[in-house]
């Protein structure tokens, strides 16, 4: 697990920046009803993609939450007075405040399934009935692009996907969501090169392969002996989900 708070100041210039998040904003915003008047973004981080929500929603109160203080740091500068230190697993708001909660690029990053479904029962569980949640699903499959990256990659050893759709889907009708659509968008500028998906992996942003590790350096010099070093490959595409809380 990378520390997010080294990576705030750099984190959106790693991640494709306001394109990629302008994407991102326009996707959820799809999927979020017109009439929100309460919106809860968890798991916020620099709040690069929470502004562009509460600037093309000024009619909604969006807040944001972060674990971290450095991302909540950088998200407090964007989103002035609207932003708080949480975990999403417990989140401080009472049951019902908000009529959108929405979690981007979080549950992929949980180690265990019990984390999965503690946040999906959090987002539930200050969610007022008929409102909507809205998350990613399948981050890491949809790094993937059939690359010649992807070639080299495909032997490393992986983890379970936490957040595979299936396993989302589950844990969200067990606090009485319901599916209620879903959108797709590029994730621009991510697209990845063979030098920098080397420097990632001894930076051990690759879950089991641990900086140092002989086998982490076999696949890096690997991707070392690929043509096009500094070229990116394809755009991942992510893929939202929606759910409405009955009731």
């Amino acid at each position: 697990m990378l520390d997010y708070d080294k990576e705030a100041d750099a984190y959106d210039a790693t991640r494709g920046g306001e394109p990629r998040a302008a994407a991102a904003a326009d996707a959820v915003l799809g999927l979020i009803p017109a009439g929100t008047r309460r919106l809860l973004d968890v798991a916020c981080g620099t709040g690069i993609v929470t502004r562009r929500l509460a600037a093309a929603r000024p009619g909604t109160r969006v807040t944001g939450a972060d674990l971290t203080y450095g991302m909540a740091r950088m998200a407090a500068v964007r989103l002035p007075g609207a932003v708080v230190l949480a975990d999403s697993r417990a989140l401080p708001f009472p049951d019902g405040a908000f009529d959108a909660v929405t979690s981007v690029w979080l549950l992929h990053l949980l180690a265990r399934p019990e984390d999965v479904r503690a946040v999906v029962a959090e987002c539930a569980r200050v969610l007022r009935p008929g409102g909507v949640y809205v998350t990613t699903v399948d981050k890491a499959a949809a790094h993937d692009v059939g690359s010649d990256i992807d070639a080299v990659l495909a032997p490393r050893p992986r983890r379970p996907a936490p957040d595979a759709a299936p396993l989302v889907e589950s844990y969200a009708a067990a606090h009485l969501l319901q599916p209620a659509g879903q959108a797709r968008f590029p994730g621009l500028g991510q697209g990845r090169s063979p030098r920098r998906t080397a420097a990632d992996l001894r930076r051990g942003w690759f879950t089991l392969l641990p900086p140092g590790d002989p086998l982490t350096e076999r696949f890096a010099e690997r991707l070392e002996e690929l043509p096009g070093q500094e070229l990116p490959r394809p755009d991942p595409v992510f893929s939202l989900r929606a759910f409405r809380k009955a009731g």
